[in-house]
């Protein structure tokens, strides 16, 4: 039944936000409306951390470490496939995990943040891209995707994006592989400053560039036989 039958394998579409759009998240005031300060607090933690919901509601204290040059990083298994993911926590996610070290939740459970369900989460970040004039559909996944390609955007090699993604095979890190053409631009500045300076003689067409006429083929086939 299956004869003839062709298969294409289709390019999942990975929707992320921009630098723009998630500072205009972190910019948002949100003092009177509790919950959704402390969803936008868990997105925008997401989004420095590349933590997927799942993680991120697992999170103890004991994942977080810091090294012998005072550097914290969170060192945690991945729910989904048990690979460690290796993050070195910047200022963003240190001072969230700080801001909410007293609350009740994460006192009781050793957490880092009082993470509320993925469906309640998808509902509130709905309402906080509206008052953030953000078009696109947020959901907690989108966060670990802003995570992966702000990441590559900003010249973090795609091995090191695996690592703190926790992916075991680095195909799966390529499918956020796509450069702004900023980055690209930045990337071959080296090249840039090297071979642009370079003395080259460049000549110019002559006044009647000349023309090619391809000679004509000789027709392919049997010859006809001779009567």
């Amino acid at each position: 039944p299956f004869l003839g039958k062709k298969y294409v394998r289709t390019k999942p579409k990975r929707e992320k936000l921009t630098e723009s759009e998630l500072q205009r998240i972190i910019e948002l005031d949100l003092s009177d409306l509790p919950r959704l300060d402390l969803v936008r607090d868990t997105f925008v933690f997401c989004c420095f951390t590349g933590l997927a919901f799942a993680d991120i509601s697992t999170l103890k204290r004991e994942h977080v470490v810091t090294d012998d040059k005072g550097e914290m990083w969170i060192r945690k298994a991945r729910e989904k496939t048990d690979e460690l993911s290796v993050i070195p926590m910047l200022e963003i996610p240190r001072k969230l995990m700080e801001k909410y070290k007293g609350h009740p939740r994460v006192v009781e459970k050793d957490g880092v943040i009082p993470v509320i369900s993925n469906q309640r989460m998808n509902s509130y970040l709905d309402e906080i891209g509206s008052k953030a004039e953000i078009k696109k559909h947020l959901t907690t996944h989108i966060a670990r995707h802003t995570f992966a390609t702000m990441s590559l955007n900003n010249h973090v090699p795609i091995e090191t994006v695996s690592k703190m993604l926790g992916h075991s095979d680095i195909a799966t890190t390529q499918i956020y592989a796509t450069m702004l053409d900023q980055t690209v631009s930045e990337d071959m500045g080296r090249m840039r400053d090297k071979f642009d300076g370079l003395k080259v003689e460049i000549k110019p067409l002559p006044e009647k560039p000349t023309t090619f006429e391809r000679p004509p083929q000789p027709k392919r086939g049997r010859p006809k036989k001779s009567k």
